[in-house]
């Protein structure tokens, strides 16, 4: 196994060589558990530990390995497993806000140049979760690539690829059936040179069969679809990055039926460029397009130049961030004044010392 089999280039080279010969090596974490990494390095695969003053100087949540990210770290031989001592830096980066209260960021995959964005032709179809996807992909760093697959089940396919069309502009879009094996041929453009893709979208749509016909073998379990509520069992229930046979990397996602921002502003103003072009011919440079006089987004929305369902759905994407920014700015406040007393209470102490 060779590092550029990997995705390994100019870039990262780069960044690697304040590591070279001091004995570290380069890896690529392909599955993530709590208290360990599975490696792809020149040792084919090993496990990784994160070393005790990396995981001290990580304060962020970002700053831990994630599946897809370039490690550095020392080989121990006689026990084949690695002590990671950096990450490097990240070419792209597809985050959302942590599940739960906690104001954190959650990486779900690293150094992604294609994301495909899966969603199947029945009732899982929704153009409002679309956009919020592709907002997520144009923030991360990668290309949004969006699949619309189980084409078997549907009667008015142009219908459907129309209206995607209106919320992705210039974004390609393939049709697939993939339980047919239909259209996959397609996709393996995308991973030549080495490149890395991953997949989301909500359990159900197919990712799991799209990873088993572009892989050629059930690499993926399967769950039959419930009828009932023609929704998916959660096959996938962790990140994995898999090395495709011959050129190449593809990682799965869990599925998600929502997923929350995290600091996406410049995605929302890609994922929605024509209010972002509207917004520039606003009286008030910082117009939020709610009611100040002027505001040729909101007259757009009247003259039928903009869908009132997108304006509604661009509004609550950017209240959401909003909202998540004052909770970070909360938050920071919080750790400075912790951190305040904590050094308050030290000189405090060093003086009853000193006073002694």
């Amino acid at each position: 196994m060779n590092l550029i089999s990997l995705g390994w280039n100019d870039f990262f080279e780069a960044a690697f060589q304040p590591f070279t010969n001091k004995d570290f090596y380069a890896g690529r974490v392909f599955l993530e558990h709590k208290q360990y990494l599975q490696v792809y390095c020149e040792f084919d695969e090993i496990v990784c530990e994160i070393s005790g003053k990396y995981r001290h100087e990580a304060k962020l949540q970002d700053a831990f390995p994630a599946v897809g990210d370039w490690i550095v770290f020392r080989y121990i031989e006689n026990e084949r497993k690695g002590i990671v001592q950096a990450v490097l830096p990240r070419k792209s980066k597809i985050s959302r806000k942590a599940a739960g209260l906690n104001t954190v960021e959650q990486v779900i995959a690293a150094n992604v140049d294609y994301l495909f964005i899966v969603t199947s032709l029945n009732t899982d179809f929704n153009l409002r979760r679309l956009e919020r996807y592709l907002t997520v992909a144009w923030d991360s760093g990668s290309s949004p690539v969006i699949i619309l697959n189980k084409a078997d089940l549907c009667d008015n396919v142009a219908d459907y690829i129309a209206e995607t069309e209106e919320v992705a502009m210039g974004v390609p879009i393939h049709l697939l059936s993939a339980i047919n094996d239909q259209g996959i041929e397609q996709l393996q453009t995308y991973f030549s040179g080495h490149k890395t893709c991953a997949l989301v979208g909500s359990s159900g749509v197919g990712k799991s069969t799209i990873i088993n016909s572009i892989i050629g073998e059930e690499r993926q379990r399967v769950n039959v679809l419930r009828s009932a509520v023609d929704k998916g069992r959660h096959t996938t229930t962790q990140r994995e990055m898999v090395l495709l046979p011959e050129s190449g990397l593809l990682i799965d996602t869990p599925g998600m039926r929502e997923i929350q921002l995290w600091d996406a502003d410049l995605g929302v103003a890609e994922a929605f460029e024509e209010i972002t072009e509207f917004a520039q011919n606003c009286r008030f440079r910082d117009c939020q397009h709610l009611q100040e006089p002027g505001c040729a987004v909101r007259q757009a929305v009247e003259n039928g130049d903009i869908k009132k369902e997108r304006y509604a759905n661009f509004q609550k994407m950017q209240e959401e961030l909003q909202q998540l920014k004052q909770k970070q700015e909360l938050h920071s406040r919080l750790e400075k004044k912790r951190q305040d007393k904590i050094l308050h209470r030290a000189i405090k102490n060093m003086k009853k010392i000193r006073g002694r």
